[in-house]
């Protein structure tokens, strides 16, 4: 069985050593850059599972690459490693298209916990029970191609996207609160989480928005309700 292809980008050659290092003691190949410019670079030509990188980099800083990256792969999960602590800083990579974030000093096992997860939903796709299509008003999605098309064509949905959106449509019409849809979407209920989840959902809105009998209502102070009117 082939070993998931991490890149992994960082400046720090210390950290970048005995990160890598643990990683490959838990059976992930590693391919790892210093700068983005690099790892731009072995990302054209490797085509790695996942991809983590540091924000702070010389010549590329990680905000632009995982910005490029997203421009020709939507599905590869990012997650964020940086000493960046602002709230800003995490929405902005939220924003580029980041699945996660970690904050310097960060425990190694909890990065590997977080690639193991990103990994095996990727392999499984957002439900393996529906592997076809779902037809949503006007428009039909593919659950396991992470794709939405409607009357303006395709849009390529993020890892993250695809995700919230197939848990919506299977509970359509249930009124989920907030703590559920994190935990359940997320894997956990914090500050970047639920501002992710408001990201998200807002992105899902403006896809959506096409068709008025699709709403992704806000029940203030409780969740959201996801509702398909029938024609």
């Amino acid at each position: 069985m082939e070993k998931p292809l991490i890149l992994y980008v960082e400046d720090d050659e210390t950290l970048k050593f005995i990160t890598t290092d643990n990683l490959e003691r838990e059976q992930f190949q590693v391919i790892s850059a210093s700068d983005g410019s690099e790892a731009w670079d072995l990302f054209k030509k490797q085509s790695p599972d996942i991809c983590v990188l540091d924000v702070n980099l010389p010549l590329v800083d990680g905000f632009t690459l995982a910005r490029q990256i997203r421009e020709a792969n939507q599905d590869v999960p990012i997650i964020f490693v940086t000493a960046k602590s602002l709230k800003e800083d995490k929405l902005e990579g939220l924003l580029l298209g980041g699945d996660d974030y970690l904050v310097k000093p960060f425990s190694i096992e909890e990065l590997i916990l977080k690639i193991r997860i990103f990994l095996r939903r990727s392999k499984s796709g957002p439900d393996p029970s529906q592997q076809n299509r779902i037809h949503l008003g006007s428009y039909t999605f593919y659950p396991s191609k992470l794709l939405l098309t409607g009357s303006k064509g395709d849009i390529k949905l993020t890892f993250r996207e695809g995700e919230l959106l197939n848990y919506f449509i299977k509970n359509q019409e249930v009124l989920l609160g907030r703590e559920q849809i994190l935990e359940s979407v997320w894997g956990g209920n914090d500050y970047f989480a639920g501002r992710s989840l408001d990201v998200y959902i807002s992105r899902l809105r403006k896809y959506l928005s096409d068709d008025p009998d699709i709403k992704i209502e806000n029940r203030h102070g409780i969740g959201f309700q996801f509702v398909l009117k029938s024609r």
